[in-house]
């Protein structure tokens, strides 16, 4: 692949920023540069921030139905650079090419679905008196902070996109600095798309892109995807300029409960999938802890075994692999320590290292890795991995199985597996989190709020609650 500078976009011109210095982006395949982007700086953010302050209004003042054919033509445009995107993004970021289409379909999906929802930004009036009426309003807050992680850097680009536009915002989206380069294919559709200012794009560090960012006292609302220990200094920061409104979509560590009437074939192919081994489980949804009675503990242990040892490790640009690298040596490292802790703490039944093979000697490879034998009060049990983890924990007690099931920080998703539909929703009741799966794993349906709670995240997403939750609500009063 050639060589590939990445460009920013603010005020609606490409440019490569006003730092003159770039982060470079690594093959995590290969351990080979692939291109570079600007590292941002706190001026180009100030400059993105001003140019989204002026195109504001205008944007604002636009039907609705002139923001919905432009997040219409938006969606058009992501579907027509779909292939150029998918070799990039398998490139640039790890995720395997066989399976970027989805997130390409998501992307798109996002802009239309937001473009179909727009009319449903509605107020209310309320006819308390004959001399009087009260109304509500709905409004944008105006210049919106996204900061978007590096596991679907195009797909998180784009969706987090969606909703602000739809009510009326002017976004400026902060790239992640290891996997940058799809950015800046959305740069030059929204270039093409959008009116200058409308969508401006930053790429650089947290410090000092993120960070000033969530100071800005300009931006009044801000998203953001990644972890929680980013989301909590984000939220710091974000207090020190101004009162914000500031959602956040942060880790989990999701319980997979399975009952003694399951089946425990598709109970440990549901944990397969919700692991999301495309990704190397570098999913914020990832089904990594599978808490299964014990009576059924032996079956599932088998079961996930013959699946992960079939599991074809490779480059991610390669058709033929299931899962290809992590996104960064610095990230792998990370996920290596904790599996260490792990192989002292309970009992590795595969994977823990690289992958078998000269192949694997470059990049950023580690083989899936299954652990059982593991308590509740083992670090491999309470900290996120996001890498291809799992393990696996056996109950008798459902009272006990549930405190197992909340025994984390996290409250993302959980899923569980029964035939008795009675045993099935008191668990869902009980599990503390924003998101349970019923004899499934990692279902998304857009319409229905997906986030997480506790340290999980705050707020809603895809759905009706994420466009409202860009606007704000003014009431107006008449009389008569």
């Amino acid at each position: 692949m050639e060589y590939i500078t990445c460009p920013m976009l603010i005020g609606g011109e490409l440019t490569y920023g006003s730092g003159g210095e770039w982060i470079e982006s690594i093959d995590p395949s290969t351990e080979e540069p692939l291109g570079r982007a600007p590292a941002g700086t706190a001026g180009d953010v100030n400059a993105a921030v001003a140019a989204a302050k002026s195109a504001q209004h205008a944007w604002a003042e636009t039907t609705i139905w002139e923001r919905r054919d432009m997040l219409r033509q938006l969606a058009a445009a992501v579907r027509e650079r779909a292939e150029d995107v998918a070799r990039l993004e398998a490139a640039d970021g790890g995720n395997t090419i066989a399976n970027l289409g989805n997130d390409l379909f998501k992307s798109a999906n996002q802009f239309e679905y937001f473009a179909g929802l727009i009319s449903e930004i509605k107020g209310e009036t309320m006819n308390t008196l004959s001399s009087g009426m009260h109304m509500s309003w709905r409004v944008p807050y105006g210049v919106v902070g996204r900061i978007v992680p590096f596991n679907h850097p195009f797909m998180f680009a784009t969706a987090s996109c969606a909703a602000p536009l739809a009510a009326g915002n002017c976004v400026v989206l902060k790239t992640p600095e290891t996997s940058p380069l799809s950015a800046g294919i959305f740069a030059e559709i929204c270039a093409r798309v959008l009116p200058a200012g409308v969508v401006n794009i930053v790429s650089g560090y947290g410090l000092p892109v993120g960070d000033t960012i969530a100071r800005h006292a300009d931006v009044r609302r801000i998203g953001f995807t990644g972890s929680v220990r980013t989301g909590l200094a984000i939220q710091r920061a974000a207090a020190e300029s101004a009162i914000k409104h500031v959602t956040l979509e942060l880790g989990g560590k999701n319980p997979l409960i399975v009952f003694p009437d399951a089946d425990p074939v598709k109970a440990a192919d549901a944990a397969i999938a919700g692991m999301n081994f495309a990704w190397a489980g570098q999913s914020c949804g990832s089904t990594s802890r599978v808490l299964v009675h014990e009576s059924l503990r032996a079956k599932v242990t088998e079961r996930l075994v013959e699946r992960m040892q079939a599991i074809r490790v490779g480059n991610a640009s390669d058709p033929a692999s299931d899962m290809g690298p992590l996104n960064s040596a610095a990230h792998r490292d990370r996920v290596q320590a904790l599996v260490d802790i792990g192989k002292r703490e309970a009992t590795l039944l595969m994977g823990g290292n690289r992958p078998e093979g000269a192949q694997f000697d470059r990049g950023f490879f580690m083989a899936p890795t299954l652990f059982t034998d593991v308590t509740a009060d083992m670090t491999i049990a309470r900290e996120e991995a996001f890498g291809p983890v799992i393990t696996i924990q056996s109950w008798t007690d459902e009272d006990a199985m549930i405190a197992m099931a909340n025994g984390t920080e996290f409250g993302l998703t959980a899923s569980l597996f029964t035939n008795d539909i009675t045993k099935a929703l008191r668990t869902a009741a009980a599990v503390e989190s924003g998101v349970t799966n019923i004899n499934g794993a990692r279902m998304h349906f857009v319409g229905a709020p997906f986030g997480g709670i506790r340290n999980s995240g705050l707020g809603g997403e895809e759905c009706l609650e994420e466009l409202l939750s860009y606007t704000e609500t003014r009431s107006v009063h008449i009389t008569l």
